[in-house]
């Protein structure tokens, strides 16, 4: 990874956690999204919400997809990068794959949940028909650390 891939992971990375501070506001578990096109321009971002939609797909990364495909007109999303705060759901991998995002970056692994590599890896199953390039650990501490204050609130109410 060169300097300038790295120097935009960790710009979208910030703007994804603050995606996130706003679920966490809302009382919705603290995961962001923003989705970047092959320009380096913001086409969807998102926070988690199913609580306050009642809809349990509403997670970031289906708002910030939904929102992509609106803004392009397609639902397909080749050639964009999906920054997540947390590694997505398998829910949303399956998401992700159907929409063709090139490229997944994720802060902290979800060992209950991920589709990216910690409990289930779809970006890699051959029996797909795509791949995205998955990126982890990008301000990973800081994504770990909004969901544990969240939980952590949760349980001393």
């Amino acid at each position: 990874m060169n300097i300038n891939t790295q120097m935009d992971d960790e710009f979208y990375m910030k703007l994804a956690l603050a995606e996130a501070a706003k679920a966490m506001k809302r009382d919705e578990v603290p995961v962001g999204a923003v989705l970047v096109n092959k320009g380096k321009k913001i086409i969807g971002y998102g926070y988690n919400q199913p609580v306050a939609r009642n809809d349990p797909t509403a997670h970031a990364e289906i708002m910030a997809l939904r929102m992509g495909a609106e803004t392009t007109g397609n639902y397909r999303l080749p050639g964009t990068i999906l920054y997540v705060t947390v590694e997505p759901c398998i829910m949303c991998m399956g998401a992700i794959i159907h929409a063709r995002v090139s490229r997944l970056v994720y802060g902290a692994k979800d060992p209950r949940w991920g589709g990216a590599g910690s409990l289930y890896d779809f970006s890699s199953d051959k029996r797909l028909n795509h791949h995205p390039v998955v990126v982890s650990g990008v301000y990973s501490d800081e994504a770990r650390e909004i969901i544990r204050t969240f939980f952590r609130n949760k349980r001393s109410k």
